[in-house]
């Protein structure tokens, strides 16, 4: 059976009741969960079912399967699931900034190659294939953002494919992006962020991302 992911319709939930729907040792899986999982290079969720440390989240096809620390789980106990919401809201804000610089960067700079990205607590990264050095696009990048968070512009997220699982985020007249995280629901939440070049190789840029 594959688990409900209630992470997509309501990100900003932190407590959530489920039942076990499978145990194997460690491992178990519920038949929904607030609990994402790592993906697309956004990191896994900390969290807790039943006071139980979540160890490891792992998607498998449409499922997801949580290692807990140790537990007496059954099938068909009820489970209940709260998430590190300090975690999940910082990931939250600086996956969608990692996206917004992404599309800057694609629409205004010849739609430049990306190799590589990660989403952290403390940090966001976005590598380019560039020649050159990427921190010479910051002044415009840092002066859109602004504009972009004091429009107060809601984001939509929702299904492209949803037997597949294929979703996408919003913004009018801005962009449209496949996309399977957790996102904000409107542009005011990112804040003030800080960008920080790294030259990662010959020909490859990195913009690191800090909220401040």
């Amino acid at each position: 059976m594959d688990v409900a992911k209630v992470f997509w319709d309501n990100p900003y939930l932190t407590e959530l009741e489920a039942t076990v729907t499978s145990v194997s040792g460690d491992q178990v899986t519920v038949d929904r969960t607030i609990v994402y999982a790592f993906s697309g290079g956004q990191e896994s969720d900390h969290g807790t079912i039943n006071g139980y440390n979540i160890l490891r989240a792992e998607k498998k096809g449409k499922q997801i399967i949580y290692s807990l620390d140790k537990h007496n789980f059954k099938i068909g106990d009820r489970a209940l699931i709260n998430i590190d919401w300090n975690r999940r809201y910082k990931i939250m804000r600086l996956h969608f900034a990692a996206e917004i610089i992404l599309e800057l960067i694609t629409q205004n700079f010849n739609s430049p190659k990306k190799i590589g990205a990660h989403i952290a607590e403390d940090k966001a990264r976005v590598d380019f294939a560039w020649q050159g050095n990427i921190s010479q696009t910051f002044s415009f990048i840092e002066r859109e953002i602004i504009r972009i968070v004091n429009s107060n512009l809601p984001i939509k997220s929702a299904f492209f494919d949803q037997e597949n699982e294929i979703r996408y985020w919003e913004i009018e007249n801005f962009a449209k992006v496949l996309c399977g995280g957790t996102h904000i629901r409107n542009t005011s939440e990112l804040g003030t962020l800080l960008l920080k070049r790294n030259n990662i190789g010959k020909d490859k840029e990195r913009i690191e991302i800090i909220l401040t």
